[in-house]
């Protein structure tokens, strides 16, 4: 079956107070519209010193989400890991999977800006060997039992909910983050579509005699779609909240770092061209289903590069009226 998901990341340029408070409710409220209507997931991001926003703190979106909802799954997607201390970490983590009775899960990614390092006093350089001392101080806490912890011995309480331990994949599109996931016995996530990569995973795993992991694999074609009955007026009207997050996100990313959403386009006719960022009718909604077969997935965007809460709203409802019913 076709994968329903909300993405939410609460840009707002300009960063009027008012409106960045009014995308946070917005968040929680169309999550639990989505929930009621059908959806599968909802997944959230971090950005740190962002000049439109881009949320800095997933876990308490996440949090707020999980209070006001029952069943829905939030996939953390992704959290940069290494900046954070480990044992915080690790208890706020607990808490959610609590709060969500273990409906949300942790992509741990490495990030790919080095100013969000230098904003939070991390140092870039060290990333990989931080990101292997917080994945391995999450998994020892989670145990509910001591563990050595830069040279103390140390002990967190509660215990998560969920056994062994809460829903948590390594991220990242490199060798090295398939070599960490299968060390640490986690799936991974790639950011991209690289079939390579889980060819590299799957013969890591079976070199260590551990059968159990799986790679999470992006559709060869990434869809951001805005659900809209005419397609050429929202292009029109709201073409430049597209281009604002995808010029975004061209603006961070480097030579060397692949993404499912990378963009080199430069006007609003060039991204509806490039076909990442997509308005399509309910109809249309429906045929990509079909076309993409029972693994496929149509990603919604509803507040997409500060899009107006009430417009996306409007998408929001007419995907969930014209489109859920029929998938």
């Amino acid at each position: 079956m076709t994968v329903t998901t909300l993405r939410f990341n609460q840009v707002t340029p300009g960063l009027d107070r008012k409106d960045v408070a009014a995308r946070y409710h917005a968040t929680v409220e169309m999550a639990v519209f989505a929930e009621e209507r059908g959806f599968d997931l909802i997944t959230l991001e971090e950005h740190h010193g962002a000049a439109d926003g881009w949320s800095p703190a997933p876990t308490l979106t996440a949090a707020a989400i999980a209070g006001a909802t029952r069943r829905i799954p939030m996939m953390l997607c992704a959290l940069i890991t290494p900046l954070y201390d480990p044992l915080r970490l690790a208890e706020e983590l607990t808490v959610l999977d609590h709060l969500s009775d273990g409906r949300v899960t942790t992509v741990a990614g490495i990030g790919y800006r080095p100013a969000e390092y230098e904003l939070l006093g991390v140092e870039w350089k060290e990333r990989g060997r931080i990101q292997d001392e917080v994945l391995g101080a999450l998994l020892a806490a989670w145990t509910g039992e001591e563990f050595d912890h830069r040279g103390r011995r140390v002990r967190l309480t509660p215990p998560p909910l969920t056994t062994p331990h809460p829903p948590l994949i390594v991220g990242g599109s490199s060798k090295a983050a398939v070599r960490r996931a299968v060390r640490l016995r986690l799936p991974l996530f790639t950011a991209a579509y690289l079939p390579e990569l889980v060819d590299h995973y799957a013969a890591l795993a079976e070199a260590a005699d551990w059968h159990e992991g799986f790679v999470l694999l992006p559709p060869e074609r990434t869809r951001m779609v805005h659900c809209t009955e005419d397609p050429d007026r929202a292009w029109a009207t709201l073409g430049e909240h597209f281009l604002h997050e995808a010029r975004t996100y061209a603006s961070w990313q480097t030579a060397d770092i692949r993404s499912a959403v990378a963009t080199k386009a430069l006007t609003v006719e060039q991204l509806r061209a490039e076909g990442v960022y997509c308005c399509l009718t309910p109809d249309e909604c429906v045929a990509v289903a079909a076309e993409e077969g029972p693994m496929g997935t149509l990603l919604l965007h509803p507040m997409c590069g500060g899009i107006p809460v009430e417009t996306g709203w409007e998408s929001l409802r007419l995907f969930a009226e014209r489109v859920i019913p029929r998938l």
